[in-house]
């Protein structure tokens, strides 16, 4: 009985490595080369299961590369995700809502001012989004948002109202 326990935990274990690196294998694009894959760490042949866990227990895990701005689209997704969101001022529900609001909004900032088609393609959000950033000056406490609520949520509505008159840029 203890013996095939031990046999499934071995077997899973291996299962389970190979499947991870089966999955990371060929995925990494270092080279920025648009349709190469970096195949030198994936093989046709699966690896022995004792050399797989020996592989994986010499590896020591390294923090994995930030991906950089998100893509316009995936941005102005994560805004439009707050549109069916509100609260009561003053309520004391709103620091979730209106910290997420902003973050979303100075996210789809970022991604504009990174996408190639360059920041000036995108001149009025950017616009909006600078003047709330100076309204704002570097607050972002729940008190200072509850504020500036009502230019916020303007701020949102109006880059909302402005991707829908581009779907080039989000589609």
């Amino acid at each position: 009985m203890q013996i095939r326990r031990v046999r499934r935990t071995a077997i899973f274990t291996a299962v389970t490595a190979a499947c991870l690196l089966s999955c990371s294998a060929g995925t990494d694009d270092t080279s920025g080369g648009v349709g190469t894959r970096d195949t030198s760490r994936s093989s046709s042949a699966p690896a022995p299961a004792d050399a797989t866990v020996q592989e994986n227990a010499a590896v020591s895990p390294t923090p994995a590369a930030s991906p950089g701005p998100e893509l316009v689209r995936d941005a102005f997704a994560g805004l439009q995700a707050t549109l069916n969101d509100a609260c009561t001022p003053g309520s004391g529900d709103c620091a979730y809502f209106l910290g997420r609001v902003h973050e979303e909004v100075m996210g789809l900032d970022a991604a504009m001012k990174a996408d190639p088609k360059g920041p000036g393609h995108f001149p009025e959000p950017i616009a909006w989004i600078d003047g709330l950033r100076t309204t704002l000056d570097g607050d972002t406490s729940t008190e200072n948002l509850e504020t500036h609520r009502t230019q916020l949520i303007g701020v949102r509505d109006r880059i909302n109202v402005w991707m829908r008159d581009h779907p080039d840029d989000y589609r």
